[in-house]
């Protein structure tokens, strides 16, 4: 199992950037595919964006496709979450996922581990 650790988060303007990092433990995080999901108050847990494996296959909710990019440094078990262009819908707490498989995914079951989250909050 990977364990994860988000950091990263803040208060931003709106049309501000921050770049969110996961930082994951174990030994098999270079062989799975890993998500950021986020969930804003009273709202469910949604997805964001994901990543296979090897880094050459991503995947975005379309509400930040072209603001949101993922990407993944596997010699430092580290995934990072680059968002530009924030708005104030992003607003959330942001999560770090692991799925035990190496092929990407959209849904939060098929993720089995996670970080206890990051909050971002935009402001106008």
């Amino acid at each position: 199992q990977v364990q994860l650790v988000e950091s990263g988060g803040g208060v931003v303007q709106t049309g501000g950037s921050l770049r969110l990092t996961c930082a994951a433990s174990g030994r098999t995080f270079s062989s799975v595919a890993m998500g950021w999901f986020r969930q804003a108050p009273g709202k469910e847990r949604e997805f964001v964006a994901a990543i296979s494996w090897d880094g050459f296959n991503t995947r975005y909710a379309d509400s930040v496709t072209g603001r949101f990019t993922i990407s993944r440094d596997n010699a430092k078990n580290t995934v990072y979450l680059q968002m530009n262009s924030l708005k104030r819908e992003d607003t959330a707490v942001y999560y770090c996922a692991a799925r035990i498989f190496s092929a990407i995914a959209t849904t939060r079951s098929a993720f089995g581990s996670w970080g206890q989250g990051t909050q971002v909050t935009v402001s106008s």
